[in-house]
């Protein structure tokens, strides 16, 4: 079984990794900038092979990433390749375009296979309409009842389930959680709800208030096109939310999960099926495309935010300040990468 998870694992996050870099490739190869390499993976090459285009594409060893590596990404690089094929020398709006495309392939690819997933498997609802509040536990003993939907909790808006999951998992102060909820009436009430404490299947301690949200299924081509553009705007916003709360520390940064999660995640989808693989590829897919998009150094968006500078400035920033920041901000995201494999690690055991 393991081995088949693996595969599975290497498989989901190559097609992720492969469309990404797809996108810087092929429009770099449009606005003609020389490319040296395409990789996908890291570390040391296993599959080499040098196309009639000049242009060497590898498989490296390890699935966690991929790059393009282009002449003058910065700055004028090598003395061999006409000033006009550094990428540093393009338009800017051409720069944009190829830093950019990696995530907006990621993003194209989620909307399809969430459409087809819809199409074939059918679509839910991710509202937040209550379909059952379990007798003897703390929603309905706090008077809530099917056809109530909750519209807030702590104080934050709550249009999805997918970002209410995310606001319940927020740090705490109190015991209780604050849920606004509007009732088939129109009525608004507000209450105060303690969870239960309860052990998973895993024997970790789980908050359970004892509701069933409604996701009603549906079929049919429009409502799978609703659905793709619906579910991939919860997941932006739920990502978005994420980070935020990182950084004002409403979550932990144990709470992420790196390869080793997702790995985990993949080996569950095995008995889940495919059109539970399926969706895991379109929710990663959106995931690496945000993360990409972010302005932080080594990140697609770090290189966008020093293009946006440029523009304002109306010159380019120092090339040495500029990789410096990529530099420091790479080394940041390992230690980040390490210690969130650990986390992953020691909850396996």
């Amino acid at each position: 079984m393991w081995i088949l998870t693996l595969l599975l694992f290497i498989l989901i996050l190559g097609i992720i990794i492969l469309v990404h870099e797809f996108g810087h490739f092929i429009w770099a190869k449009t606005f003609g900038v020389h490319i040296y390499e395409f990789s996908i993976g890291m570390g040391p090459v296993v599959f080499s092979k040098k196309g009639k285009d000049g242009i060497n594409y590898n498989l490296r060893a390890f699935p966690i990433g991929g790059f393009v590596q282009m002449a003058g990404e910065v700055y004028e690089d090598d003395e061999d390749i006409p000033k006009e094929k550094f990428m540093c020398n393009k338009k800017w709006h051409q720069r944009l375009i190829i830093l950019i495309a990696g995530v907006v392939n990621n993003f194209i690819l989620a909307i399809v296979l969430l459409f087809f997933y819809g199409l074939i498997w059918g679509v839910t609802s991710n509202g937040t309409v209550v379909k059952e509040a379990k007798p003897d536990y703390p929603m309905a003993q706090a008077g809530i009842v099917a056809g109530d939907e909750i519209i807030s909790i702590n104080g934050h808006k709550t249009n999805t389930w997918d970002k209410a999951q995310i606001i319940l998992a927020f740090k705490n102060k109190n015991e209780y959680y604050t849920f606004e909820v509007k009732h088939q009436d129109g009525k608004v009430d507000t209450y105060k709800i303690t969870p239960k404490t309860e052990k998973n299947e895993d024997g970790e301690e789980t908050k359970v208030f004892g509701v069933a949200i409604d996701t009603e299924a549906k079929q049919g081509f429009f409502a799978s096109i609703k659905f793709a553009f619906q579910k991939f705007g919860s997941v932006i916003e739920t990502m978005a939310l994420t980070v935020t709360s990182l950084f004002s520390g409403k979550l932990s940064v144990n709470s992420l999960s790196g390869p080793v999660g997702i790995y985990q995640v993949v080996g569950q989808g095995i008995n889940l099926g495919i059109s539970y693989l399926v969706y895991i590829l379109a929710f990663l897919s959106i995931n690496v495309g945000f993360i990409n998009i972010l302005p932080f150094p080594a990140f697609d968006g770090g290189r966008v935010l020093f293009m946006i500078i440029e523009k304002i400035i109306g010159r380019p920033v120092d090339s040495k300040i500029e990789n410096v920041f990529h530099a420091v901000g790479f080394f940041l995201l390992m230690l980040l990468m390490v210690y969130i494999t650990f986390q992953d690690i020691i909850r396996l055991f």
